[in-house]
């Protein structure tokens, strides 16, 4: 009569205790087979999203470095091929800043012009001894002559707001990527693995082998096992958010294509006007630092190569950046549910569980209708649930470390939205200053605001620096320090006991 059963419904059975645990290790296989081959799909979504922007942005910087290289020993000569490795590491440090290396791309950008500055100075007033110290004087000079014009601030302000979309939107699906990863090979507890046994396998016991599982039976069960997963749903959601509106960046205010693509033409502009002139600049420079000496060696003319003559193209991929954008866009909005419609999605696709309406369906003990209601998603919603016993007071910490991952990029990305950079090296910054992504785009923080802020988890990062932000100086000197304590260590444990 079953008695030897110890998860399925103990009554007449076709089942050993042997089979009974076959069965048991098989679903629970089976299941995290489940979990992973869905994962990987989005995985294979978000990683096919990046390879296409990585490719296009660096075929970008590639077309851009060899236009340069192909026009510009015609155009200017000596000037070009005795100045070549400064050109060179100028893309050089471009391409490590993208790929994520810890680079100033403000510095980097300004040591670029100095180093052109500085040799083509010289290049251009050959009859001259000029010293490093003369250089260093004429650098400091030059600031305010502004010899290549207005190009350096223009290029610099537009290339960093480029470069830092550019970058933290390229790494925000990979992350993404990551995360999904992770949180997909996380192992089923000892309680789901035999709620799925029942779901799946008991029917055979009771030789009801072609009987489906009711649909709301296995909403249960799933949203039960995956509890912890589905708690990664708001966190999910803002980073699909703001990598949609850093998309609109790219493609709009920060246009890679018009600002990367051109970068040759820029420096083209600036060595121009830093030709056209060059006796009023070299007139101010010698004001200021003296007359340098006239060099022993005899003056070389100034290579005479036309110069100006030769058309700079950029050739644009708009529409290329145009699809590319609509294309990740209709994916992210796609993927924003995915952790909470995941449960339908294994009961409908992968169970094959019957409808709702069925009376004909697997109940978890025979034959006919399922009555519970179906708990809602996440951990805090499973206190109830009739198929699965969680302990809502243990969160898994593999899950939360991937939901704080999914702050600091939020947070990286709600950063490069409004231009600033954040370092990709140092994540203890993000960690402690704003894991909830405190400069994040203005739509995605207002959604945050507007909708349901009691369900936001208690947030562990340090008081905002902005002003207007906590307790004025006056009041916070008039509350003991001792009051002070009690409220620190009580929030910690508050936070600690939620999360």
């Amino acid at each position: 009569l079953g008695e030897h059963l110890r998860i399925c419904p103990q009554g007449y059975t076709c089942c050993t205790s042997e089979m009974e645990e076959n069965f048991a290790n098989k679903s629970r296989s089976e299941f995290e087979a489940m979990m992973k081959e869905a994962g990987r799909s989005v995985q294979t979504i978000l990683t096919a999203q990046y390879r296409s922007f990585d490719s296009y942005f660096q075929d970008l910087l590639n077309k851009s470095e060899k236009a340069l290289y192909d026009a510009f020993p015609s155009l200017y000569g000596e000037l070009y091929t005795q100045n070549m490795k400064v050109f060179k590491d100028l893309y050089s440090e471009l391409r490590r800043y993208y790929r994520g290396s810890n680079i100033n791309l403000e510095e980097a950008l300004n040591e670029f012009w100095t180093r052109l500055l500085e040799r083509l100075f010289k290049l251009m007033n050959p009859q001259y001894h000029i010293t490093d110290e003369y250089l260093d004087c004429m650098v400091k000079h030059a600031e305010q002559h502004k010899p290549f014009g207005e190009v350096p601030r223009d290029l610099k302000v537009k290339a960093t707001r480029a470069f830092i979309a550019a970058r933290s939107y390229a790494q925000g699906f990979l992350v993404g990527s990551d995360v999904v990863k992770k949180v997909s090979q996380v192992s089923l507890s000892h309680e789901c693995t035999r709620a799925i046994m029942k779901l799946m396998y008991c029917p055979h016991c009771r030789g009801m082998s072609s009987v489906k599982p009711c649909n709301n039976y296995c909403l249960n069960v799933v949203k039960g096992c995956l509890a912890n997963q589905a708690d990664l749903n708001t966190e999910w959601k803002y980073l699909m958010d703001s990598l949609v509106v850093v998309a609109d960046r790219i493609d709009g205010p920060y246009n890679v294509d018009t600002v990367i693509g051109t970068i040759h033409m820029r420096i083209s502009e600036a060595i121009s006007n830093l030709q056209e002139n060059k006796d009023s600049i070299t007139a101010k420079v010698f004001q200021g630092c003296g007359n340098p000496k006239i060099s022993t060696k005899g003056s070389s003319s100034e290579d005479k190569k036309r110069r100006g003559k030769v058309a700079l193209e950029a050739k644009s991929s708009a529409v290329a950046l145009e699809m590319l954008v609509l294309d990740a866009k209709g994916n992210l909005t796609a993927l924003k549910s995915y952790w909470v419609t995941l449960p339908s999605v294994l009961c409908s696709k992968r169970v094959m569980a019957s409808s709702a309406a069925d009376d004909k369906c697997w109940n978890g003990m025979t034959k006919g209708s399922y009555l519970p209601e179906v708990m809602g998603d996440g951990l805090a919603n499973q206190i109830n649930n009739p198929e699965v016993e969680v302990d809502i007071t243990k969160p898994d910490m593999t899950i939360r470390q991937q939901i704080m991952q999914l702050k600091i990029m939020t947070n990286r990305l709600g950063n490069a939205n409004i231009g600033n950079d954040v370092d990709f090296q140092d994540a203890s910054d993000d960690m402690s200053g704003s894991g909830s992504g405190d400069s994040c785009p203005d739509d995605v923080c207002g959604k945050r605001l507007s909708k349901s802020p009691s369900t936001r988890q208690p947030e562990t990062h340090a008081i905002p620096k902005q002003s207007g932000h906590g307790i004025s100086g006056a009041s916070s000197r008039s509350l003991p320090s001792a009051f002070l304590l009690f409220l620190s260590v009580a929030f910690i444990a508050v936070q600690h006991l939620w999360r």
